[in-house]
């Protein structure tokens, strides 16, 4: 029996018996000898909220690292940065950040309209070279009914850091990134103007700093599809369809809607919600 298995036999506390965790990386602590280390990782390190030194933590962050996928597992990872505590803790199990003006392509905002799990790092290179990783359910609210719900919320005049549109984030799992690889660095002296907010400025933007939009002429024209304005219905219908596709696996349950059966997906529909992977419970 793990380490993991055996917590929670004194007293009245009941047995925590899932693992945290993926399959594969199961198969591979068993594969690299670390099961027990791993064990002992999940149950003295990773929490299914946040606890006050972790939100301490994040209302001081100024940048964070977030990573999505669609409903394909095509994965995309990007940046996120603001004033510091721009990503807010509204409780102990919920984040929220805005989304600014960017390029339009709104890549991350796509991928959890068709799959909420996200990923956040965040990594503290300036005081104290530690990270946290907070996993979770995302879900994007505009920014009205935001300001109602938490009217406490800052409306920054800054030009380009004003809120298109919110992500909140119900936090499953928070738990440390080590710090013996991250590099210790020091902030410089503004330059110049600063950040340039919401700038649509070429060079301010960096330009084209690798040489992307130079080799443009060798990889071909770009023809896009007919944009959605031109059958607007078509568009409607089709972005309808992908979305309550979307949402039946986020219940669980297979791309027809029923047990999965044909679609490549395991059903778990009627399982229970996910309430925290150790959420404890005493008896009286």
């Amino acid at each position: 029996m793990s380490t993991f298995e055996h917590a929670g036999q004194q007293g009245t506390t009941t047995l925590r018996t899932t693992r945290p965790g993926s399959d594969g990386e199961h198969l591979v602590q068993q594969r690299m000898g670390t099961t027990e280390r791993a064990d002992r990782f999940y149950a003295d390190q990773v929490l299914d909220r946040l606890n006050s030194r972790m939100r301490e933590f994040v209302n001081r962050q100024e940048m964070f690292f977030l990573a999505t996928a669609d409903r394909h597992g095509a994965c995309d990872n990007t940046f996120r940065a603001g004033p510091p505590g721009f990503l807010h803790v509204l409780d102990d199990e919920t984040l929220a950040y805005p989304e600014y003006r960017g390029n339009g392509v709104h890549a991350s905002l796509g991928n959890i309209e068709e799959n909420p799990q996200v990923g956040i790092l965040m990594v503290d290179f300036l005081q104290d070279r530690i990270g946290l990783h907070v996993n979770g359910r995302a879900r994007s609210v505009a920014d009205d009914a935001m300001r109602r719900a938490h009217p406490w919320l800052p409306a920054d005049q800054v030009p380009g850091r004003r809120a298109l549109v919110w992500v909140v984030i119900t936090v499953e799992e928070a738990y440390i990134h080590c710090a013996k690889h991250i590099p210790h660095l020091q902030k410089v002296p503004a330059r110049g103007h600063g950040r340039s907010w919401g700038t649509d400025d070429v060079k301010r933007k960096g330009g084209d700093f690798f040489g992307a939009a130079s080799e443009a002429p060798e990889r071909g024209p770009f023809l896009p599809p007919p944009r959605p304005d031109a059958d607007a219905a078509t568009w409607r219908a089709e972005a309808e369809r992908v979305l309550e596709r979307a949402e039946r696996y986020s219940l669980g349950e297979g791309a027809d809607g029923g047990s999965g059966s044909g679609s490549g997906v395991e059903s778990t529909a009627g399982a229970q919600p996910f309430s925290g992977w150790f959420r404890r419970s005493t008896s009286v």
